[in-house]
């Protein structure tokens, strides 16, 4: 698998389960066996959540750092702080950990949007205002992916 890309609305109970859409089980079909990764986002109020074999790259990236620099050292320790392997459940339902749900500011309705690799996890209100479309967005598209396919662009 390359990669997915799909956004959906979910309910989380009180318990901080969500049951898992069909559509995306489906998606995830070849790397749900091995289970999943949540964690914090670096960037955003959100969760991430790994399936555990893109998650093992992820770490063989990190575990390439050098442990005698104590700028590797912290990133390490806060990259992986709170980092849980979650399964779904029999019933199709994936228990989002208190310390995740309370990071993020999750409330009851939520968005799973893909990331090609990973599942960003947002509280379904804070999702919609990360993504107001504006004149940054587009002056961010063009600066990020406006030289893809140039063979002409020197830079």
């Amino acid at each position: 698998m390359s990669g997915f890309a799909s956004t959906y609305e979910c309910k989380v109970d009180a318990k901080g389960r969500v049951l898992f859409p069909t559509r995306l089980q489906e998606e995830l079909r070849d790397v749900m066996p091995g289970g999943f990764v949540i964690k914090r986002s670096i960037f955003n109020q959100c969760i991430e959540l790994w399936p555990k074999s893109y998650w093992d790259r992820e770490l063989e990236k990190i575990n390439r750092l050098n442990r005698y620099l104590e700028k590797n050292i912290r990133f390490i320790r806060k990259f992986l702080a709170g980092v849980k392997q979650v399964e779904l459940d029999k019933s199709g339902r994936l228990l989002i950990p208190k310390h995740l749900i309370e990071f993020a500011g999750i409330g009851k309705n939520i968005v799973m949007a893909s990331m090609i690799d990973k599942i960003e996890i947002w509280d379904k209100e804070k999702y919609e205002l990360d993504q107001v479309m504006d004149d940054d967005f587009k002056l961010l598209a063009e600066d990020v992916m406006g030289s893809l396919g140039n063979t002409q662009n020197t830079e």
